[in-house]
């Protein structure tokens, strides 16, 4: 076996970018263009066993991740996962155990497939925008129809079968102006595990679409969020970006490749085989190769992505260097580093003045919560400390008083609209 200190991760895509849904910001629908020649996107089980046996050989272990998407991977069928876990366990050293997470939109999710999951420990991913009214807005089904009623079932499904999940909220224009609303939805369902990711898509030059979440209203969204985790749900509900902070602010570093100094540990498998550098950089350009011709551990190391993984910190503008929060941000995705900074230098996160915000707003909680942290305090107290916190922050801001979540906006053209 290989002796690597080093784990990567590997994303695999068996059914390649096919869905059953047409979401209007998917941005992996058009990957089909990359296989003009290919009616059907099926992995098929010779380059199955072939991933899976490179991909075990190749980390340290003792756990070894998996990462299963789309497009729609359960259009795959539930014998493809029966396989899958029947050549985890062949091909796993003793001693060693695997960890499967699953993304799916939910809507093809049976009881069957419940079981399955909660039989064989897979954490399952499931897209939810908020409630209805913000999740149709452009999540659809081929015929334009709302999908808000499948996903909910298969949720519903999902909890009811004991199995472990998680919910990916893509905030975007419409649903990052209604955070609470977004957020007690999530409480009334029973979520207890949430990911939030902004939606950016960039159409050149420095322009994005209408869809796209501005960068204040994600910041806007996500502290009006933490004002409500942080003195109420703190211990019981973790969202992933506050979760992060918190290990940063304790002194773990970050766990989520955005926010790490470097890239280019987390590959792409496609259907057929070919590894790609990111999900975000599906693109020829960034092809490795093919693991039938190089092996995994070779494509992850090899230069080419070496120094796609490295221009994450080494193409930050100066204006990151001074920024007082880069020990979290770290420059952000290297997909939404496409504007000029105020200096005329390329790489500005589109995001970056949310993220400031942001950052700077939460810098007192996250200081508190780390002392906490180490000091062993309970989850209970933590939340008694930060709803004191919140309190004293918020409870006698006027209309007309700035805001206090830094924007520079006077309180009532600002939170006081996503209240």
């Amino acid at each position: 076996m290989a002796d690597s200190t080093m784990p990567f991760h590997v994303m695999a895509k068996p059914a390649g970018p096919a869905c059953n849904l047409a979401c209007e910001y998917c941005f992996y629908l058009s990957k089909s263009g990359l296989y003009p020649e290919t009616q059907a996107f099926q992995m098929e089980e010779a380059t199955l066993d072939e991933y899976i046996r490179q991909y075990i050989q190749y980390q340290p272990g003792p756990v070894v991740p998996f990462a299963w998407q789309g497009g729609e991977p359960t259009l795959m069928g539930l014998d493809f996962f029966r396989k899958v876990v029947e050549l985890q366990n062949h091909y796993l050293p003793s001693g060693w155990r695997v960890e499967n997470a699953f993304q799916t939109n939910g809507t093809l999710l049976t009881q069957e497939w419940c079981d399955f999951f909660r039989e064989n420990g897979f954490l399952v991913g499931i897209s939810l925008d908020g409630p209805p009214w913000l999740h149709d807005t452009y999540r659809h089904t081929k015929q334009g129809g709302p999908t808000s009623p499948l996903v909910l079932r298969g949720l519903h499904l999902l909890q009811e079968s004991g199995a472990l999940y998680n919910v990916l909220c893509v905030v975007n224009n419409v649903n990052a102006k209604h955070p609470l609303a977004v957020y007690d939805f999530y409480r009334e369902e029973g979520v207890q595990h949430i990911q939030f990711i902004p939606l950016v898509e960039h159409l050149g030059n420095g322009r994005v679409t209408q869809r796209t979440v501005p960068a204040s209203d994600y910041a806007r969204f996500l502290i009006a969020i933490f004002n409500q985790w942080a003195a109420h749900d703190l211990g019981e509900i973790f969202i992933q970006i506050f979760e992060e902070c918190l290990s940063v602010w304790a002194g773990y570093g970050a766990h989520l490749c955005i926010f790490a100094e470097t890239c280019g540990r987390g590959l792409i498998l496609e259907h057929n085989g070919d590894v790609y550098a990111c999900d975000h950089f599906v693109f020829p350009e960034f092809k490795l190769g093919n693991l039938w011709d190089r092996p995994l551990d070779e494509l992850v190391d090899s230069s080419k992505q070496r120094d796609f993984g490295a221009s994450k910190r080494d193409r930050l503008p100066s204006c990151c260097h001074q920024c007082s929060v880069r020990f979290v941000c770290n420059g952000g995705c290297l997909k939404d580093r496409f504007l000029l900074s105020p200096q005329g230098e390329s790489g500005l996160n589109y995001l970056c003045d949310g993220y400031k915000q942001f950052f700077t707003y939460i810098t007192p909680f996250m200081e508190d919560l780390a002392s906490l942290f180490h000091q062993k305090a309970s989850p209970m107290m933590m939340r008694e400390a930060m709803a004191a916190k919140v309190s004293a922050l918020w409870r006698h801001v006027g209309r007309n008083d700035p805001c206090p979540c830094g924007s520079g906006k006077k309180y009532k053209k600002c939170c006081q609209e996503v209240q």
